[in-house]
Parts: C-alpha cells; sequence; structure tokens
C-alpha cells in the first residue's frame, strides 16, 4: 500500500490547493464528489480489473486482449501515450512542488529560490538513482508513507481544532458560499462540471494494479482478494484526507493566498503546518512532503521502466535498447526536463496534463470492463461509471487542451519509433522454439542421407498430382536424384501483428508427398527457424527451394513488415544470415 501511496497519497501536498483554485469556496463540496466517484465509481471498477489481470498488467493487456491483430496493437501504442503522459506528469509535477514547498520553507537558503532550479536538480537526483539501481531504495517508500501521514493526520487534527475554537468560520463560509450560489441544487451542479478539475485525486488506482506481482497470496484467488484489500484500504484513506484537507484549508487560508506566488499556492497544507506548528514543525512537513514527492516521480519511473520494457519489445515495437534500463532512464529525464521548461516548473500549469493522464486510462480501464462483462446486468452499473469517466476526460480535455498536446506528442513519438523499430527488427529470427510433432519427425527419418531437402510452398488446395508435378520440375531443375527425399513446407500466415511465437510443425501425407505445415505470424522467419532446426538435429545442412515472387520490392518489403508475408527466398536468406554466424552450418537456399 506503501509503494501504491508514494505516488496516490503524495498528491495530499498539492490537492488542497488545486481544487480551492478550481472550485472557490465550493472546494469541500467539489471534493465531496470527488470522494464518491473514487469510492463508488473507481473503486469497484478496478477492482474488477485487479481481477482481470493478477499479474499487473492492468486496462492496457485487457484492451490488447478485447482487440486482436494491428487494431489492437495501435489502441495499446495510443494508451502508452497517454499512460506515459501520466508518468511523465507526475514526475515533473511532484518535483516542481517538491521544489514550491523547499522554496517557500523559511529556513531555505536565499541563493536556492528559484523553483525552476530545484525542480531541475531534483529530477537529476532522481535519475542518479535509478542509473544507479533502485531496487533496494523502493523499501524506503514504507517509512516514508508512514511519516507523511501521521504528518498530516497531526496537521489536520490541529487545524480542525482551530475550526472548533472560532465557530464563526463555518456561518461565514455559508454566506459567503450562498452569496455566490444562492441554491444547493447549483452549488451539486457546478462542483460535477469543475470534477474533472480535481481528478488528480485518483491518481493511484493504475500503481495499486501495478504492483499486484508483489502482493503475497498462496494462490492467484488470494493475490486477487488482497489486491482488492489494498485498493480499498487506500481508497478509504485517501477520500478521508481528502475531504477534511479541502475543509480545513478552505476555512483557514485566505482565497488571495492560494493565487500564483502565494504561500499557500501547491502547499496548502505546509502553509496551515508552519501557521499553527511552527516553523520548526511546518520544516519537518516540508522535508516529508519533499521526500514523499521525490519518491512518487521515483514510482513513476518505476512504472514507466515496467509499462514500455512489458509492452514494445515483445511487440517487435522498440529497439533492442529498450531493454536495459539505464538509455530508458535518461531518455524519460530529458524528456521531464523539457516538460518542466515548457511548463516553468508551475504545479498548477501541469494539473491539466496530469489529469488528462490519470482519466483516460481510467477511462479504458472503464470500457475494458464493460466490454468483458458481456450482457451480464450488472454491465449497466460499469456503463453508467464509464460514461461519468467519457464526460469527466471529455471535459478536462476541452477545457485544458495542454494534457492532450502532450499526450499526442508522446503518442505520436510511439507510433513511429515502433513503426521503424518493427521495420528494423522484422530480420530477427523471432521464432522462440521449433515443435517437430511425432507424423512430423517420422517423415523426416525417412530421409536416408538425412539432408533435409524443403520446397517453400504457400498453402493452397492442390492435388497430388499438382504436387507430383512441382517435385518433378524441382528434382529436374536441380538435378536431384529421384531416390532423394523431398519435403514440402507450407506456412498458413496467421496474426501477422504478433511479433515472435513458437512454431509447431506438423506432417502429412498427400499421395507419395510429403508435407510440413505450421501456422506462424511470419513466414519467411518461419522457414529459416525451421531449417536451422533441421541442421541441428541432423549435422548436415539442409537446402530450401523457393520460387521468385513478382511484384514491386517496396511492397514486397511493406507486406513482409506489416502482413508477415512477401518474397521469403531473400527474406528467409537475411533471416538466417544474422542468426546463424557460422558458414558451414548456414542452410543453403536455392531460388529460381
Amino acid at each position: 500500500m506503501c509503494l501504491t501511496g508514494v505516488d496516490y497519497f503524495s498528491t495530499l501536498g498539492y490537492q488542497p490547493g488545486i481544487a480551492f483554485l478550481a472550485a472557490g469556496l465550493l472546494s469541500p463540496i467539489a471534493t465531496l464528489v470527488l470522494v464518491l466517484v473514487t469510492l463508488f465509481a473507481a473503486l469497484p471498477l478496478y477492482r474488477r480489473v485487479a481481477g482481470a489481470s493478477p499479474h499487473g498488467q492492468g486496462s492496457i493487456a485487457m484492451l490488447e486482449r478485447l482487440f486482436p491483430r494491428w487494431g489492437g496493437k495501435v489502441f495499446v501504442l495510443i494508451l502508452l501515450g497517454f499512460a506515459t503522459t501520466d508518468f511523465i506528469i507526475t514526475m515533473t509535477l511532484s518535483a516542481a512542488d517538491a521544489a514550491a514547498h523547499f522554496v517557500h520553507n523559511p529556513f531555505a537558503p536565499h541563493w536556492l529560490q528559484s523553483q525552476m532550479l530545484i525542480t531541475l536538480l531534483l529530477l537529476t537526483a532522481l535519475s542518479a538513482i535509478f542509473l544507479r539501481g533502485f531496487k533496494e531504495a523502493i523499501g524506503i517508500a514504507v517509512v516514508l508513507v508512514g511519516i507523511y501521514l501521521a504528518l498530516n493526520a497531526v496537521v489536520t487534527t490541529v487545524a480542525l481544532g482551530e475550526v472548533l475554537r472560532h465557530p464563526h468560520l463555518i456561518p461565514e463560509w455559508k454566506r459567503a458560499l450562498f452569496a455566490q450560489h444562492p441554491t444547493v441544487l447549483g452549488m451539486i451542479g457546478i462542483s460535477l462540471l469543475l470534477f474533472p478539475k480535481l481528478a488528480l485525486g485518483l491518481s493511484g488506482f493504475e500503481t495499486g494494479v501495478a504492483v499486484m506481482p508483489l502482493i503475497a497470496g498462496t494462490d492467484i484467488r488470494q493475490r486477487i482478494r488482497n489486491t482488492r484489500k489494498l485498493l480499498m484500504t487506500a481508497a478509504v484513506i485517501m477520500s478521508i484526507f481528502l475531504m477534511l484537507t479541502s475543509v480545513v484549508t478552505t476555512l483557514l487560508i485566505k482565497p488571495e493566498l492560494f493565487a500564483e506566488n502565494g504561500p499557500a499556492n501547491g502547499r496548502a497544507m505546509a502553509y496551515l503546518a508552519h501557521q499553527y506548528l511552527g516553523n520548526a514543525f511546518g520544516t519537518v512537513y516540508d522535508v516529508s512532503t519533499i521526500l514523499i514527492l521525490a519518491f512518487a516521480g521515483a514510482s513513476a519511473m518505476a512504472g514507466l521502466l515496467n509499462l514500455i520494457p512489458r509492452y514494445l519489445p515483445r511487440l517487435g515495437m522498440a529497439p533492442e535498447w529498450a531493454l536495459a534500463s539505464r538509455p530508458l532512464v535518461l531518455v524519460f529525464m530529458a524528456v521531464a526536463f523539457f516538460v518542466t521548461y515548457m511548463f516553468d516548473a508551475d504545479v498548477d500549469a501541469q494539473g491539466g496534463a496530469y489529469a488528462t493522464g490519470v482519466l483516460v486510462l481510467i477511462t479504458s480501464a472503464a470500457v475494458a470492463v464493460v466490454i468483458s462483462l458481456g450482457k451480464r446486468k450488472r454491465r449497466y452499473a460499469y456503463m453508467l461509471i464509464t460514461a461519468i469517466f467519457i464526460y469527466t476526460t471529455a471535459l478536462n480535455i476541452w477545457e485544458r487542451p495542454e494534457g492532450l498536446k502532450i499526450a499526442s506528442f508522446f503518442i505520436l513519438t510511439m507510433i513511429s519509433v515502433s513503426l521503424v523499430s518493427r521495420a528494423m527488427r522484422s530480420t530477427e529470427l523471432r521464432i522462440m522454439s521449433v515443435d517437430l510433432s511425432e507424423g512430423a519427425l517420422d517423415m523426416l527419418a525417412e530421409d536416408e542421407d538425412q539432408v533435409i531437402r524443403v520446397i517453400a510452398r504457400r498453402p493452397q488446395n492442390e492435388t497430388a498430382a499438382d504436387l507430383d508435378r512441382i517435385e518433378r520440375a524441382v528434382r529436374k531443375r536441380y538435378g536431384l536424384d529421384p531416390r532423394e527425399s523431398v519435403y514440402f513446407f507450407e506456412v498458413e500466415k496467421g496474426d501477422a501483428s504478433e511479433f515472435d511465437c513458437t512454431l509447431v510443425v506438423d506432417g502429412e501425407r498427400l499421395g507419395n508427398n510429403k508435407i510440413l505445415k505450421a501456422r506462424s505470424p511470419v513466414v519467411a522467419n518461419s522457414i529459416a527457424a525451421l531449417l536451422i532446426e533441421l541442421e541441428r538435429r541432423t549435422g548436415n545442412v539442409p537446402h530450401a527451394y523457393f520460387k521468385w515472387k513478382d511484384g514491386n520490392p517496396v511492397a514486397n518489403a511493406f507486406r513482409f513488415v506489416f502482413l508477415g508475408e512477401g518474397d521469403a527466398a531473400p527474406l528467409t536468406h537475411e533471416v538466417l544470415r544474422r542468426a546463424v554466424k557460422d558458414p558451414d552450418h548456414l542452410p543453403v537456399i536455392h531460388v529460381s
């Protein structure tokens, strides 16, 4: 829970201030709407996501399964773009808010009063941690979250005591509130409209699902139950703090102090800590807030380092160096520096982009749950939840389009890099293993000299006479002995959007002809894999016979990269050349 809370609970550092800037005196009512959505919409939704992704894949994996082939892959890339937006802005916004706590502390040195400088220094420190290794440091999250929640409980309790000692504050707030909004229904309606601006308070659910592999359980069912307990506990704790902090900050802090560069801007609870508990305690609170916000960035970085390698390399849509964490750290930190510069290290300015990433991921989870429920009656409740999040996401994007702009940049970058990587990696072997059935092994054993000769053929409805004619033509063209065994190899093309697979080869006979059959996303790579496996089993170099394919070479290359087919002869040779380093073991390709 604390690992999740490093991201989730740390939003208390800036959520009350952002809520007041968005809703003003309506902040407690608008926050109540957020709490209701948290407990009765987001929580039930992610309880189902946890049940559908017990290994921490989250909503992205659910949608990938629901939308097969290239459509699903493109959808995954788009969601990864929004997820990257979410995690990058988590790093930059958390670092900016930590910097705000630092520069507003009365003991901060005069020469360290630049919020931009402190933000960049914190991001640099974060990258240094990950370049060195973060596995051991993550245990600190328990200490940080425990201390931070305890300090918030102290500040909130003292602030509530101040409200009780000054009973005139609540009537004054009510008079001012009704002066602005004469009816209760009007207040509720405006709070509903303002909800998208407060959506930062929903940031912990995707992280909660992502940590599932770390949750104890004797089996999958117990792990799911324990994850649901984690989500419930975190949501209840956060909801209590959100409500109480919104009330005390609204009643005790003057509105002008929330303004840009004001002492309560982005640090409302810290302001109360200094105001009512003294600068010494306030400094302890600032240090705790700075540390947890810095680790919120670490949690986001860990999420990126887990998410990107999990999907893109498996889909063949990332360069090989993306499997290493350190190069990715440098790339992500360069992007974080750029985002910080563009937003001038301003917490409020980044709120829209952060909310966009969070809301799109939650909305995608809602859509995945509704689709997965099929025609069951309970789907109507989740359809309502989905409608709420679609509305919230659309309104947030409409009012604060900078989030969509940043997400679009990440999406276009993700798609561009993925397509280039897919093209560059297309001639990798890509076949994880070759499984020969007993029928195939029995047929191969009939070759006396064990120099296997294979005729590559597209699967077609052909008679035994057709295959006899093809075999005679190949024997004549290459001068093969009539006693030499020849095998046909037919690859049925599967889902071309998949990058790698296990090749299962079966054997069957049609007249006197021996046919090896398989199904694979890519034809040329499968032929190469079979030839390599035959060389390994027999110790003799196999031969493969092809016919030139007519057509534009560029079009054939495109068909190979994205459809898994093309001019098989040169492509098979290239795959073999890359996979087999010893020329003495390189299978021979014949083409005519």
